[in-house]
């Protein structure tokens, strides 16, 4: 096969935005910089790149490996442990060179280490809950097959050519793939070291290695408090001023923000009434985070949540704009489609989710509305009154969110009582995952600049499809836009994207919410963070601390 050299020109991809701040500071002569001080809202759920799910995870997986690709201060992919790259005329073969790395314990990163993971990702035993970023994202050759069980892992399309050389192999061309490659979920694994430390992989310093900006130094499952420190063997270790980051886990917005005041802290989020406290504060900020908050209902295993009427009622009762103005008060902005705001852009450079009227029949701040789909609903169920549950996490901001949400609903639908439980996250998140609740408060950032990020959700059998919601039609659509004749007709696709998305609002498979933004404190003495809205929330790598 002939192949053409390429250059790098991507979409943009980036993160999952969180809160963050730290404990003691430690100066770093050096440089003139020291310790960035990072609040993080939520534990660290996993450091297994192909196991890790969350937003947190993502973000300090990152502080200490590299991907193929990195992101650039535009969100543009960028060349990391991937030097240069190849790829062929029609698309289906990307060939990268490797730089010269090394991981924290001296081997050098091969293109094995990436055939490793990447076989970890789908491979059935491990059920990697973004295996689907191969298969149904990726198109890596064989991926569906081996999470399928139809074939082995070994028959992945990938390989390695030699230390230096990776050879990927794709079913259909896909116009995001370089995007992709700073997603956690793609980064390499030295197999040697994880089979040397077995099951406990990712829970100390001592089970994780780093072939990337910063080495981690202290860390244990469910840590409110660990550290890392530059990584001086860093194949760009020049480029890096930050000696270290300090992470801490503070779930009360009250205790951080006076964590802030203290200098204790870099960097925190605030919200609702503090936002009113320091607005005018020079050190306020306001920063697109990409997530979708959404309410999520069963309809599997609850009967009334079956009924469409009662969704569509649901939904409609819901007043997004008191919530994202009275109560966040941070910039996030009520949203009304399936797909965010203010990450995807079209072929014409528009943003694909710019009108928030398009479902306006089926999807609105309307009580009047609500209530006749209620009425129809309970006439429909032949009852008069229904008691649901809905599973919040711990933090802050979701639970004022849901009082709000619990206010609205049983004021606007009679009859409806919405009793909440309150779940740390990880608990909330693993309940949702085994169909173990009725209505689930949750949020979904974008892992790539693609509606296919949120879109693919709700194919039949995904496993972020928590409802387990099943449409043909819908899957048919989505077929076509991911392997059919759309793959490669960008208008068309951007098209039949939006028929795919009509199903689930006409559905209500979801009750979106709002697009959020992170209202920030950031101390006037820290530079250079990059903040994206997709895949990895912040970048330390040109950040600096002076005192």
């Amino acid at each position: 096969m002939k192949k053409a050299k390429a250059t790098v020109s991507l979409l943009t991809v980036s993160a999952l935005v969180l809160g963050l701040v730290g404990f003691n500071t430690t100066a770093y002569a050096e440089t003139g910089t020291s310790d960035l001080n990072i609040m993080l809202e939520t534990p660290v759920e996993s450091l297994d790149p192909q196991q890790a799910t969350d937003g947190t995870s993502f973000e300090v997986i990152a502080d200490y490996t590299d991907g193929l690709m990195q992101m650039d201060a535009d969100g543009q992919a960028v060349p990391a442990l991937a030097e240069s790259y190849d790829l062929s005329e029609d698309g289906l073969v990307y060939t990268f060179h490797l730089r010269d790395a090394n991981w924290s314990n001296g081997d050098p990163v091969t293109a094995a280490d990436f055939v490793y993971a990447w076989q970890r990702a789908v491979d059935p035993d491990i059920a990697s809950e973004y295996a689907y970023m191969l298969s149904d994202i990726g198109q890596v050759v064989n991926a569906a097959e081996i999470i399928a069980g139809e074939k082995d892992k070994s028959e992945l399309g990938v390989t390695a050519v030699d230390d230096k050389t990776l050879e990927v192999k794709l079913n259909v061309p896909v116009s995001y793939f370089l995007s992709l490659m700073y997603f956690p979920t793609f980064y390499p694994v030295n197999q040697a070291f994880l089979e040397s430390v077995g099951d406990t992989f990712g829970t100390s310093p001592e089970t994780v290695l780093s072939n990337g900006a910063f080495v981690m130094d202290t860390y244990e499952p469910a840590a409110t408090a660990f550290h890392l420190t530059k990584n001086e063997d860093y194949w760009d270790a020049d480029r890096v001023q930050l000696p270290g980051l300090n992470y801490q886990v503070i779930q009360d917005s009250q205790q951080a923000l006076m964590s802030y005041q203290t200098g204790a802290l870099d960097t925190t989020l605030v919200n609702g009434e503090q936002v009113d406290q320091v607005k005018d504060d020079p050190e306020f900020q306001t920063i697109g985070a990409g997530y979708l908050w959404y309410v999520s209902p069963n309809m599997d295993a609850v009967p009334e949540l079956a009924n469409l009427n009662i969704r569509l009622a649901m939904t409609n009762a819901i007043n997004r704009e008191a919530i994202t103005a009275d109560v966040l008060k941070d910039g996030s902005l009520p949203t009304y489609t399936a797909v965010p705001m203010q990450f995807a852009a079209g072929p014409d450079g528009s943003d694909y989710s710019a009108d928030q009227t398009r479902y306006a029949d089926v999807c609105a701040d309307d009580a009047e509305k609500a209530a006749e789909y209620w009425a129809a609903g309970l006439e429909e169920l032949g009852i008069s009154e229904l008691t649901l549950d809905m599973v919040v996490d711990a933090d802050d901001a979701p639970q004022k969110v849901a009082q709000v949400l619990k206010e609205q609903w049983e004021t606007t639908l009679p009859g409806l009582t919405v009793n909440l439980t309150i779940e740390p996250k990880k608990q909330r998140v693993q309940d949702m995952q085994d169909g173990n609740f009725q209505l689930g408060l949750t949020r979904w950032g974008p892992d790539y600049a693609d509606p296919m990020t949120y879109l693919g959700m709700w194919i039949t059998g995904n496993s972020n499809n928590y409802g387990l919601w099943s449409n043909a039609d819908y899957d048919a659509i989505i077929a076509e836009c991911t392997t059919g004749d759309l793959c490669t007709d960008a208008e068309g696709r951007w098209a039949r994207l939006y028929d795919a998305e009509k199903i689930v609002m006409d559905e209500a498979v979801i009750f979106p919410l709002y697009t959020q933004a992170n209202a920030e404190m950031l101390s006037s003495k820290v530079t250079g963070i990059e903040f994206h809205p997709v895949a990895l929330n912040r970048v330390y790598k040109n950040a600096a601390k002076t005192e």
